[in-house]
This record gives structure tokens, sequence and C-alpha cells, in this order.
């Protein structure tokens, strides 16, 4: 049985219809990549998953039970954690109380606050730097380290290099690795086709609220995954209603 099961999920902003019909299974230890340009649907459907946005229609499945109308907070007690685009950590709090905060309700697994900073070596020495005060990559590191230290079964990660430089994007995804090595769960949306290709095992591009291309990343060519990404092709006809 999958880990997590998505059934014809339909979800809305007003009149917009934001995902249409979309069906996903992710398997337990798996990491699959969501990629599409903007306003494609990505960021609502992460968000119909973790109990953030109330879904229209479908079914949402975690762990064999329904979860299609439970509230964002319900979901993490169930092991779903996501880390939004724009990190939204507690400023004025220190790197090392974020992630205290998160861990007061934390499940019982393998990430504790000592081996959060040992996977993001470069929180270590921010340990007692405020949030607000940080980096990019560094705030990005702490958003996820917060979300790990919860023991999540399954991680939401959307646009983790969004507005990154290189370097701080390097070390975010070479922790990311370590995070994978421990068994996580992962759904992740990333723009960087590059890195999208180079840490996860399946690939899903999404297209005005629908998914257009699905694949193992080596059953799929980097022109397949760009002609769908810009509905070139054969993608725009797997899009149209």
């Amino acid at each position: 049985m999958s880990l997590l099961e998505v059934s014809e999920l339909e979800a809305r902003h007003g009149l917009l219809e934001a995902v249409r019909g979309v069906s996903l299974t992710l398997a337990e230890g798996e990491t699959v990549a969501l990629v599409g340009a903007n306003g494609a649907g990505k960021t609502t459907l992460l968000r119909a998953i973790a109990g953030a946005h109330r879904p229209s229609g479908g079914r949402i499945g975690f762990d064999g039970e329904d979860i299609t109308r439970l509230r964002a907070h319900q979901c993490v007690r169930r092991g779903i954690s996501l880390v939004p685009e724009g990190r939204r950590l507690f400023g004025n709090l220190t790197v090392e109380e974020n992630l205290l905060v998160a861990a007061q309700r934390r499940r019982q697994g393998h990430w504790t606050l000592e081996r959060v900073l040992e996977a993001f070596p470069m929180l270590e020495r921010l340990r007692r730097q405020r949030a607000a005060t940080l980096s990019g990559g560094e705030q990005q590191a702490t958003a996820i380290g917060r979300a790990l230290i919860s023991n999540p079964r399954l991680l939401l990660l959307d646009e983790v290099s969004l507005g990154l430089a290189p370097l701080a994007v390097d070390a975010v995804y070479a922790s990311l690795a370590t995070v994978i090595a421990h068994g996580a769960t992962i759904l992740l949306v990333e723009q960087d086709l590059t890195r999208a290709l180079g840490l996860a095992e399946r690939v899903i591009c999404m297209l005005e609220g629908r998914f257009v291309l699905e694949g193992r990343r080596e059953e799929l060519t980097r022109e397949q995954i760009t002609d769908a990404y810009f509905g070139l092709g054969r993608a725009v006809e797997a899009a149209a209603p």
C-alpha cells in the first residue's frame, strides 16, 4: 500500500480551478519531484495534501486513512510536514528556538535537535542567531530542519531553490541528500530541472492544473520534461480539457 494516495483531486481559488483531477501515489521512502511553470498548480496541490487548502473534490489518503477534510494541524499530527515557499520562520527567535518550537510536538523518530544540526552543518554555528538576520539559504535550511524535527512520515518541500544563491542551493541540496539517506519520503516542488533530476527518483510535470508527464528519472529525457514544462507538443494536448 502506498503511503500517499491522491485520487482525482480538485482545488480552487474562487472561480479558478488550480488543480484539476490530479491522481498521485507516493511510496514510503520515495522522492518525487513536481515541476512546472508558475501558476501550474504545484503549490496548491502541496497545500491541499498538507491540509492548508480545502479541496473541492477528490480524495487524499495517507497510510490508509482518508485525510481529505483534515485541517493542517491534524495532518501534522499524522506525520505530514510542509515547508512552504517563503520559509515563514519566527524572525525574532534564534535558529535553535525555531527548531525547538517544532520539537514540542514531535513524533517519535530519528530526528532530534542535534541530528538536524548534523544534517545541516551551516546551522550549528548559527544556532544562537535570530532567524531574521539569516541569509536566504540559511533560512531555507532552518525551515527544512524545523519540519524534520517533528519526524514527519511525509515531507512536502515547496520551491527549495527559489531566490537562493547557487552556493546556498548546493549546501541545502547536500543536506537533503543526507535526509533522503535516512529514509525520508519527499514530494518536492522545484523549478530548477537540474536539481530536481539530480535528487528525485520520479518526476511529474504539471501544466494548468493537470499532470502532463510522469515517469522515473531514467525513463525521461530532459527534452521531454522541458516540452511538458512549457506546454509544447503532446503536453498541450494532454492538458486540454
